[in-house]
């Protein structure tokens, strides 16, 4: 069975999101390692090379493939910060009220936190990490 590539690993975050060269890029991620500690109650740790992550979950699928994944997380790519949250009633309507952002598959991508409106962004990142450890439990 195929290994998953993004895996919980003892780098440092500090030190990842230190090589960052973009300086707002790097102030806005130290700033969401902030927010999402505080929203979910987790530290951060580094997933894969690239990932920040908060707190973690077993997932199982039907086809049988399994692994762990972080409640929450983002990494700072190139061209914007990518959020990956997780699917919750009333998400949609929480992105109307975010700011500029775009969306894609399973992510959302903002790129800088001034763009953000930072309250509909805690309400984001605490209803997803919700979520996810609900629909874990269940």
């Amino acid at each position: 069975m195929k290994t998953n590539k993004t895996t919980e690993t003892t780098q440092s975050v500090s030190d990842f999101l230190n090589s960052v060269t973009d300086e707002t890029k790097r102030a806005d991620s130290f700033a969401l390692v902030d927010i999402m500690q505080a929203q979910t109650g987790f530290g951060a740790k580094l997933w894969g090379p690239s990932l920040v992550g908060f707190g973690s979950y077993h997932y199982q699928y039907d086809s049988g493939r399994e692994g762990d994944a972080p409640l929450v997380g983002f990494s700072p790519r190139a061209n914007a910060l990518t959020l990956y949250l997780g699917t919750f009633e009333g998400k949609d309507e929480l992105l109307q009220k975010l700011g500029k952002h775009k969306t894609g598959k399973g992510c959302i991508y903002i790129k800088t936190l001034r763009d953000a409106n930072p309250e509909t962004l805690s309400e984001l990142i605490r209803r997803s990490a919700q979520r996810t450890i609900s629909d874990a439990v269940s």
